[in-house]
């Protein structure tokens, strides 16, 4: 079962700490270049300046032994990244001394306060324009739909773009980066259960929402994929259920358990993909990847995310989870090299994030060179 951080919705909500994201008229961005339609999302196997991670569990939200498993898979993810490319961890400065005995020299430290450790959905979305400008969208994170208290997380996307003096890009949109994949070549894959829903974007129909998406990220065409909501915190983020590993290629998950609640989605999400064609009109190529029959015992829980999509794609390296199911975790690392072939596959254990419902990819943002 694939789910997500479910466990989460039971902290903090409620909280004075729950701040509703500020958000702005669609088309009334005065920071855009001339030409709106240039911006374009690259594909995450693009050049990388760097990644962003978050050195973030709390104790409040994860618990004491959950908490400390986790800043190791944290630390474990980054020293991994960092012989590909520059790794740049926010950490509170309550958790400087922790971060920087697990990471050591060669992640960058930078103080910053947060709420919890998904990046890839609190952190700004890189894109450039046809002049090789860059630019990044702050997609005003509120925490999942209010689920969890994120005064702080609201502020990271404005934080990297301040840091890295890059144009920030405001819309009214309201989603998180886990939700949106794209091929760099105009085509997108979005779940409707994230953005189309309630408690993120009630006042925008689909039709605005997808004007807005083709024009912050430069898309040509958006393939809907249901998601569910309610299921897990994210309410269904693209990012757990199909990925491009090239243009044309998407790699999707599978949830073969019957008694699953994802098992009829991830069976309509294929569907549905094995029917579509991308912006260029090409017939996509499905490759079906099944999640692990077992995982390690050490953090298995109901919420464990024990899927391989969740993958993260750096300069010359695709990182990937594995959980101890012998049989899975080789026919993943041979899919991966298979798709990837000039990429090394490199596959870690980060069982306490999976624990608390997440994956690697959740864990990290892209800046594009």
């Amino acid at each position: 079962m694939n789910s997500r951080r479910h466990f989460l919705k039971q902290s903090l909500i409620g909280s004075s700490a729950l701040i509703l994201a500020t958000t702005h008229p669609i088309g009334s961005m005065a920071l855009a270049a001339p030409n709106d339609n240039a911006w374009r999302m690259p594909d995450e196997g693009e050049q990388h300046a760097a990644t962003w991670m978050a050195f973030g569990p709390s104790e409040e939200i994860w618990g004491k032994r959950l908490q400390a498993g986790a800043q190791e898979n944290l630390a474990r993810i980054a020293l991994t990244i960092a012989a590909f490319e520059p790794v740049k961890m926010l950490v509170r400065e309550a958790d400087y001394d922790s971060a920087e005995r697990l990471c050591g020299s060669k992640i960058e430290l930078i103080v910053q306060p947060i709420d919890d450790l998904w990046v890839r959905d609190t952190g700004a979305v890189f894109v450039k324009n046809s002049q090789g400008k860059t630019a990044a969208v702050d997609f005003n994170f509120n925490g999942w739909g209010n689920k969890q208290a994120h005064a702080q997380d609201r502020q990271v996307a404005r934080f990297i773009c301040t840091h890295t003096k890059t144009l920030r890009l405001e819309t009214q949109l309201v989603l998180e980066g886990g939700g949106i994949e794209v091929d760099g070549q105009g085509t997108g894959i979005i779940t409707e259960s994230c953005v189309l829903n309630a408690n993120r974007n009630a006042k925008l129909s689909k039709a605005q929402c997808e004007t807005e998406l083709k024009r912050l990220l430069g898309l040509k065409k958006i393939i809907w994929l249901p998601g569910i909501k309610g299921k897990d915190i994210t309410d269904g983020h693209t990012d757990f259920y199909a990925r491009f590993t090239s243009p044309g290629v998407v790699v999707a998950g599978f949830d073969a358990d019957p008694t699953s609640y994802d098992h009829a989605v991830t069976q309509r999400h294929l569907d549905i993909l094995r029917k579509a064609t991308d912006a260029m009109g090409r017939k996509l190529k499905v490759v079906v990847l099944e999640g692990p029959s077992s995982v390690r015992k050490q953090y298995e829980n109901k919420e464990f995310a024990a899927g391989y999509i969740n993958f993260y794609a750096c300069n010359g390296a695709i990182i990937a989870p594995e959980f101890g199911d012998n049989k899975a975790d080789r026919n993943t690392k041979d899919t991966l090299q298979d798709l990837f072939p000039e990429r090394e596959i490199v596959m870690l254990n980060i069982d306490a994030i999976a624990a608390g419902g997440g994956g690697i990819h959740c864990t990290t943002q892209q800046q594009i060179a």
